[in-house]
């Protein structure tokens, strides 16, 4: 049994620590409204600091599942300078949680948050519903890898959303990697 035991806390492949991650987050804003935009922004600004990018615009025509938020989304996506803990990803997504409800003013959310993290092999996204391909992190919080790196480029597993499948996202995201790889290696 204590053998067990020492074999368990020596085991090989283990992470020394928690790995170090860009943290990202992908939005879903109303088309147009240039308020909730700005609004959004300022909001994750004054919870995580000013964005080290911010993606363009593209239209998000993909599923009505979000039509509670407005008929017509943009997808945009931003990261935050420096390198953060993997294992601070579920807070985030509780944090994003709470700016969702603010942003409606009690009348629902006008945005959705999603906030992730790219290494140099993945995109994970933080999600408040479980599902089969989903892992349970900790206070209601699943987490998913969305897109994986293989061979060169971004790759998707049949339970990736159609946008991200698309490619649509794959040079900003692209950036983020390398902004990850850079940074990884000044630690």
């Amino acid at each position: 049994m204590t053998e067990n035991r020492a074999a368990l806390h020596n085991c090989e492949g283990r992470h020394p620590r928690d790995p170090l991650v860009k943290k990202i987050a992908a939005l879903l804003v109303p088309r147009g409204d240039e308020d909730t935009l700005r609004r959004t922004l300022s909001m994750l600004a004054g919870k995580w600091g000013e964005p080290e990018r911010v993606s363009v615009r593209l239209p998000f025509v993909w599923t009505n599942y979000y039509e509670e938020i407005a008929p017509e989304l943009d997808r945009l996506f931003v990261s935050y300078p420096g390198l953060y803990k993997m294992s601070d990803l579920p807070g985030w997504k509780l944090e994003s949680c709470a700016m969702e409800r603010e942003s409606g003013n009690g009348n629902g959310r006008r945005v959705n948050i999603d906030p992730g993290t790219i290494d140099g092999a993945r995109l994970l996204l933080a999600s408040t519903k479980g599902q089969a391909h989903r892992v349970y992190l900790r206070d209601g919080i699943f987490c998913e890898v969305t897109l994986c790196r293989r061979k060169g480029r971004w790759e998707s597993f049949f339970y990736t959303f159609p946008d991200f499948r698309s490619g649509a996202y794959d040079a900003w995201l692209e950036l983020v990697r390398e902004d990850w790889k850079r940074e990884v290696r000044e630690v």
